[in-house]
């Protein structure tokens, strides 16, 4: 998503949620810094044993700078530790460790042999742990620095332009002598950082697989107890409900009745009006029938629920509904599930949207793809409930159950279409859903 602009697609690919992602990303982080502690206090007592053997007195020099870089990483990655407490810059702490550590790896390549050092294994390492938390673009990046940083120590060895440490026997390299073995282990840095990387996209893909298998049986879950409970209460609440609206309207109609009076039943009437939508949300949500895709005249369907609304509730007193689209445009859609998506969008946006300002309702064919929007002017969506204002019993208005943008997304994954979140040009919120050529025609 582009900066500046606020959308969240929904359909075709289920949105992540970001509070997971950085979750997941954060505990990865945590368990790579843990294992580079260990790593480097490996390390040092590799070194103290070296000392505690009486190689200090070979090599006092060569030991004295290898146990001052450990320590500094590990004291460096005592801070990441730190840092990662705050949560923050996540990316930027992933990318410094991958720094740190070839900068690292070359300092003991240097102490140990240059061209020839064991350590250059090392640098496959970092690839690895690179690749668990950028995947491969992490991976090439580790395996680019590393592999520059030892071929600069090659070149150096081999130009005379770097020495080995005082108190290490110098030793002469030729070209011939190191060029089998750079090679070698900068074809085996790339074999290492493309595997490692491959190997994280398809952790990560599985992952994000599960994530979204885990997410639709709790929506299973929740729609199932949903069923049982809408089965249970459906036939006892209409019943009374319809009693009461015929008995509304028989009342409005007495002789004798006052304007409050007649308002009244108007109100009355408009609550129940509210309390059937709610029914018939929960039914259609707990039990969806299949799709039945026909050759449907969507403009027609359009204008028909604009013209309804505009004769109900606050479409009828003070909420403009504006219909802007052809007379005519066909689709292979379920006419009744579309007609429903539409009504949903609609009354959602009458009930979000201020006196006296439009809710626009479009229709267009856009390049390869049919869309309808539904644009008001209300106060918008808060970003942090993007991603769950499609869930079922999640709402922003204080009265709202949080139903009928729930079926909404049900009819348009039936659908194989997608359906966007985004921020109107004169403020409030639209819906934009997007049925592809393939599936209209």
């Amino acid at each position: 998503m582009a900066p500046g602009s606020s959308a969240e697609t929904i359909g075709g690919r289920p949105s992540r949620a970001h509070e997971e992602q950085d979750t997941f990303a954060h505990r990865r982080l945590v368990w790579l810094t843990g294992a580079r502690l260990l790593l480097y206090l490996s390390l040092l007592l590799a070194t103290a044993a070296f000392y505690l053997g009486g190689d200090a007195r070979l090599f006092p020099l060569s030991l004295r700078i290898v146990a001052f870089t450990l320590s500094a990483a590990f004291t460096l990655t005592a801070v990441y530790a730190l840092w990662l407490r705050s949560h923050r810059s996540l990316l930027g702490l992933a990318w410094t460790q991958i720094v740190s550590d070839q900068f690292l790896w070359t300092a003991l390549v240097y102490l140990t042999g240059g061209p020839l050092s064991f350590a250059t294994t090392f640098y496959g390492l970092s690839c690895v742990l690179a690749a668990v938390t950028l995947e491969l673009r992490g991976a090439l990046a580790s395996a680019a620095l590393g592999g520059a940083a030892y071929t600069l120590v090659v070149v150096g060895f081999t130009r005379r332009w770097l020495v080995p440490p005082a108190d290490q026997a110098p030793f002469q390299l030729s070209g011939a002598q190191v060029v089998y073995p750079t090679i070698v282990s900068l074809v085996a840095l790339l074999v290492v950082a493309l595997l490692s990387g491959w190997l994280a996209r398809r952790l990560a893909t599985e992952s994000g697989r599960l994530v979204e298998v885990t997410e639709r049986a709790e929506r299973a879950e929740r729609l199932a107890a949903l069923g049982r409970v809408a089965t249970a209460l459906a036939h006892e609440i209409r019943n009374p409900l319809g009693s009461i609206s015929g008995s509304i309207d028989l009342i409005r109609e007495a002789p004798g009745l006052d304007d409050d009076e007649r308002r009244l039943c108007d109100i009355v009437r408009s609550e129940v009006d509210r309390l059937n939508d709610l029914v018939s949300d929960m039914m259609n949500l707990a039990r969806p029938r299949p799709v039945q895709l026909a050759r449907t005249d969507l403009a027609r369907i359009v204008a028909d629920v604009v013209q309804l609304a505009r004769r109900a509730g606050r479409g009828e007193r003070d909420v403009p509904l504006v219909y802007e689209g052809p007379e005519q445009l066909e689709a292979l859609v379920d006419g009744d599930q579309f007609r429903q998506l539409v009504w949903n969008l609609v009354r959602n946006a009458v009930q979000a949207s201020g006196a006296d300002a439009p809710v626009r309702v479009r229709l267009a064919r856009d390049g390869g793809a049919l869309t309808v929007e539904v644009a008001d002017e209300g106060p918008g969506i808060p970003a942090e409930m993007r991603d769950r204002i499609f869930d079922a019993f999640v709402t922003t208005r204080s009265q709202g159950v949080g139903i009928g943008l729930a079926v909404v997304k049900q009819i348009v994954e039936a659908h194989a279409a997608t359906i966007a979140v985004l921020d109107s040009p004169g403020g409030g919120t639209t819906f934009r859903v997007e049925i592809r050529e393939k599936e209209a025609a």
